[in-house]
C-alpha cells in the first residue's frame, strides 16, 4: 500500500515537471518564430541591352537662315501692298510698289538728253572731217581742226554722263519696287498704302525671315569643346532639337561649326547646327533643348534611373540574388538619358536590381518583389539613422 501511494506521488511530482516545463518553452518557441524577419517589399527590373547614344545638352535659340529688314533707297507714296503679313514669298516678289512716275520721268528726261548730246556728237564729227580735209589741202588752219577735235571730244563725254544718269534713272525706278530679296516669310507690316516713305529711312516696312533652312545656335561648357571637335572628324554629327520640356523631340539636324571664342565669362562655347526644317516645325526666337549625339554605345547595359543611387564612395545599386537576397554593388555611370542609366561596369546583362523601396534595405536582407509597394516613393534620405549604404 505504501508502494502504490509513492508511485502515483512520484507520477504527479512528474506531470507537475513537465506541465511548468512545457510552460516555460512553448512561449520561447513562438516568440523565435515571430521573431523571425518578413521578406521586405521592394519593386525591381532587370539590366538590359541596349544601343545608347551618347549625348551631350545645350538650351539654344532658333535663329532664322536669313532676315531682311526690308526699306526703301528712294523717297516715295505707296501706291501698292502686294504682300499678306505671314505669306510665304520668294526672291523677287514684288512687296510694295512706290509711286514710279517722278522716277520715270527722271529717267525720260535722261534719254532725251542723251539724244541731243549724241546729235551734237554727230555734227561735231562732221566738222572735224570737213576741217581735216581742208587742213591737208591748206584751206584751214591747224587750230581750227584742234579746235574741233576738243568738241568732239567734250561730246563724247557729254553722252556719257548722259547714259551714266539714265542708268542712275532706271535704278531709282527699279527702287520704287521693293521686292523679296530672299526666299522667306514676312512679318507684321509697318505701313499703309498712302504712307509716304523717305529714302534711305531706317524704318523698315516689312521683316523677311528665311525658315527653310533654319539654325539652332547652343552652347555647350568649354570642357566638351574636344569631345565635339573628335566626333565631327569621323563624319557629320547630329543634334536633335527638343521642345522646352526637354521630352518631345521637334526636329533633327547637323552640326555646322564651333566657335571661335570661348566665353570667359560664362566658360561656354557657342555651336550653330541647321536643320532643313520642311515642316518648319522651328520657327525663329523659339528656345529648344539642342542634343549632340556623339557617337552610339551598342549593347550598353542599363537600368532604371531608380535603381542607381549616390553614396559617399559613389553610385551603387542594391542587386536581388538568386535566394532573394540584396547586396551593394558599386557601378560606373556614363549616362542618365530618358529615366535610363546607362552602366560602364558593376553589373551583366539579366540582373535584378531594386528601384523603389531601397530605403529600408540593409546587404543580406530578404525581399519580395512586388509591382507596387507603399514607400514606393521613399528615398535613400529616408533611411534609418546609422544605415551604412557603402558596405
Amino acid at each position: 500500500m505504501r508502494r502504490l501511494i509513492y508511485v502515483v506521488g512520484g507520477a504527479v511530482v512528474l506531470g507537475a515537471a513537465s506541465f511548468v516545463f512545457l510552460s516555460m518553452t512553448t512561449p520561447k518557441a513562438a516568440d523565435h518564430a515571430a521573431s523571425a524577419p518578413k521578406p521586405i517589399p521592394v519593386m525591381a527590373a532587370r539590366a538590359q541591352a541596349q544601343d545608347v547614344p551618347i549625348i551631350l545638352r545645350g538650351l539654344g535659340t532658333v535663329t532664322a537662315y536669313n532676315a531682311v529688314a526690308l526699306r526703301s533707297r528712294v523717297e516715295g507714296a505707296i501706291t501698292q501692298v502686294n504682300f499678306r503679313e505671314g505669306q510665304s514669298v520668294k526672291a523677287g516678289d514684288l512687296l510694295i510698289q512706290l509711286d514710279p512716275r517722278p522716277f520715270e520721268a527722271a529717267l525720260d528726261q535722261a534719254k532725251a538728253t542723251l539724244m541731243r548730246d549724241q546729235a551734237a556728237l554727230a555734227n561735231a564729227k562732221t566738222d572735224l572731217a570737213r576741217y581735216s580735209d581742208l587742213l591737208k589741202r591748206s584751206f584751214s588752219p591747224e587750230q581750227q581742226v584742234a579746235t574741233q577735235q576738243t568738241t568732239v571730244a567734250q561730246d563724247t563725254a557729254a553722252g556719257q554722263s548722259d547714259e551714266a544718269a539714265i542708268k542712275a534713272a532706271q535704278l531709282n525706278v527699279d527702287y520704287a519696287s521693293l521686292r523679296s530679296p530672299i526666299d522667306g516669310v514676312t512679318g507684321i507690316r509697318q505701313i499703309d498704302i498712302g504712307n509716304l516713305i523717305q529714302a534711305n529711312s531706317a524704318q523698315t516696312l516689312v521683316m523677311i525671315t528665311q525658315i527653310e533652312p533654319i539654325y539652332v545656335i547652343f552652347t555647350l561648357p568649354e570642357a566638351n569643346i574636344d569631345r565635339v571637335r573628335d566626333a565631327m572628324a569621323k563624319g557629320t554629327l547630329a543634334i536633335q532639337a527638343f521642345a522646352a520640356n526637354d521630352r518631345r523631340k521637334i526636329a533633327d539636324g547637323k552640326l555646322d561649326l564651333i566657335d571661335n571664342t570661348v566665353d570667359q565669362t560664362t566658360g561656354t562655347v557657342k555651336l550653330k547646327a541647321e536643320f532643313a526644317n520642311a515642316d518648319r516645325a522651328l520657327w525663329p526666337g523659339q528656345f529648344v533643348n539642342a542634343h549632340a549625339v556623339l557617337s552610339t554605345v551598342h549593347n550598353g547595359i542599363t537600368v532604371p534611373s531608380t535603381a542607381v543611387l549616390t553614396g559617399p564612395k559613389g553610385s551603387f545599386t542594391y542587386v536581388i540574388d538568386d535566394k532573394s537576397q540584396v547586396s551593394i554593388r558599386q557601378v560606373t555611370v556614363l549616362q542618365a538619358e530618358s529615366n535610363r542609366i546607362l552602366i560602364g561596369s558593376g553589373l551583366k546583362v539579366g540582373e535584378q536590381v531594386v528601384t523603389a523601396g531601397q530605403f529600408r534595405l540593409q546587404p543580406g536582407a530578404k525581399v519580395k518583389v512586388s509591382d507596387q509597394i507603399a514607400d514606393a516613393g521613399q528615398t535613400l534620405s529616408d533611411a534609418p539613422a546609422g544605415t551604412d549604404v557603402t558596405e
